[in-house]
């Protein structure tokens, strides 16, 4: 296993920390995965789609889930999903049972500013809308140089000069 410094990045750049520590803590799991070297979540399978520049969409094949046995819970950057399947198979003989309907948890980690904009299930498929909304104050502007002054209203005036 590969291993990466990140120090170089703590000398010259200046908030990116929590983006090493991520790397980090990945770089460890993958290191105290199982034997197969590999302790990813494989259930239940899913995609993760790039719809337009700021929109995203999770989908994850869950048949034979209803909407209620499947809850999503969203806490700062981090989105779970959690399948818990109801036992109905009281006086059901199966002869092959290929449908897996076992319970899951998933967890994605989420970047900033990125909101869960709406979830939905058709046909064995929860499809999860993202879309990352900047707020106005992070969108980049210019800033007035000596003459004109540095509050806030004169960075608007030049913005709207720009314009």
């Amino acid at each position: 296993m590969r291993t990466f410094d990140f120090s170089p990045l703590y000398r010259s750049a200046i908030g990116y920390d929590r983006l090493a520590n991520m790397f980090e803590r990945a770089q460890r799991s993958a290191e105290l995965g199982d034997a197969s070297g590999n302790n990813a979540p494989t259930y239940p399978p899913y995609n993760i789609e790039l719809i337009a520049d700021d929109k995203y969409r999770i989908t994850m094949a869950v048949a034979g889930f209803h909407r209620g046995e499947i809850d999503l819970e969203l806490e700062r950057d981090s989105l779970k999903v959690v399948g818990r399947k109801e036992r109905d198979e009281q006086g059901k003989t199966f002869l092959h049972r290929g449908i897996a309907a076992r319970n899951f948890e998933h967890r994605f980690q989420l970047a900033e500013h990125v909101k869960v904009v709406s979830a939905s299930l058709d046909a064995g498929l929860l499809n999860i809308e993202l879309a990352r909304e900047i707020p106005e104050a992070m969108k980049p502007r210019k800033i007035a140089i000596d003459g004109i002054g540095n509050d806030t209203n004169n960075v608007e005036v030049l913005e709207r000069r720009a314009a």
